[in-house]
């Protein structure tokens, strides 16, 4: 086992991308570089904003920022090696660096499922229980949920990377994808995968499965609340505050729980590529679009800025 072990540190993995369509190769660079630099330059603007912005100094806020921070690592766990991989004939990744791609990749996509969680509950707390939500949201409070989701997130990713690669990966190391990723690293094993898989489904369930009991919790609580209220623009207005958030939860959890959920014996290798396009490149562009467009505040914020800049330009033009 001791030489298994030494094999499988100093041999690489090769990594297939998208070299099965060598006529899509340039196409498909540009796409993916128009969507990491799409997905960079919102998701900073984003935390940037809110950061300058008093106005937008409020819990879903701070998740907010956070959860733009772990977009932008999240996509950056893959993306610029899946670019420069475009130009390379060998599409080779070292052990190590495969294990320490999924381990960030693991991570902060445990994470992201705390922090939508975490929102969650801000907007049970927000319109279930608006007399009491300064109370249940102090920034104690907001602080550490997102201490609790980033910690969960680094256990999981940890916990997961030790069980992937513990395994003995003999033969040919050809990953049929363009990361190192779950389902083809289990079909790459030589040893059994059963303890792996099974602490797969344990970590999925733990943490995805309670974060996602939280969401739906807190939205039965929240349906509740709003079916309460008599007005119907009453009602249009409480379920426009949690539209961006949902939309968020089910393009997030639906992608990620069809990717590791479903068996490595019916890993489809086009399929599974599409699901990762899916949720760890276009998702994370996709959830600052979707909260910037639905929302009144930060639109508000961006005007302001945008009007102070407008005033900024005469007065530097009057000091040189």
């Amino acid at each position: 086992m001791a030489v298994g072990r030494n094999i499988n540190i100093t041999t690489d993995f090769i990594l297939l991308g998208f070299s099965e369509q060598p006529e899509l190769q340039a196409f498909l660079f540009v796409l993916f570089l128009g969507i990491y630099s799409v997905t960079l330059t919102w998701n900073l603007g984003l935390v940037v904003l809110i950061r300058m912005e008093s106005c937008l100094h409020s819990p879903m806020y701070f998740f907010l920022g956070n959860l733009s921070f772990v977009d932008i690592s999240y996509t950056s766990s893959i993306t610029p090696k899946m670019l420069c991989d475009f130009f390379k004939q060998q599409k080779t990744i070292s052990f190590v660096g495969c294990a320490t791609q999924f381990f960030f990749f693991i991570s902060m996509g445990a994470t992201e499922c705390c922090l939508l969680a975490a929102m969650a509950y801000d907007r049970y707390a927000a319109i279930s229980t608006p007399l009491f939500y300064a109370a249940f949201m102090s920034p104690t409070m907001c602080v550490g949920m997102v201490i609790t989701a980033y910690t969960g997130g680094f256990l999981t990713g940890l916990v997961q990377t030790s069980s992937i690669f513990q395994l003995y990966f003999c033969g040919p190391r050809v990953i049929k994808h363009f990361f190192c990723d779950l389902p083809p690293l289990l079909v790459l094993s030589c040893s059994s995968t059963f303890l792996s898989q099974v602490v797969n489904y344990l970590v999925v369930c733990a943490v995805g499965g309670t974060s996602a009991l939280v969401v739906l919790v807190s939205y039965c609580y929240i349906i509740a609340a709003v079916m309460k209220i008599h007005s119907t623009q009453g009602r249009m207005k409480a379920f426009n505050t949690c539209a961006s958030h949902l939309t968020t939860v089910i393009l997030f959890y639906g992608s990620g729980l069809f990717s590791y959920l479903h068996s490595s014996a019916g890993y489809l290798q086009d399929q599974e590529k599409v699901v990762s396009m899916l949720y760890g490149a276009v998702i994370p562009m996709l959830n600052p679009i979707i909260y910037s467009l639905r929302n009144k505040e930060i639109k508000d914020a961006l005007k302001k800025l945008k009007n102070q800049k407008k005033q900024m330009f005469p007065l530097c033009l009057m000091v040189l």
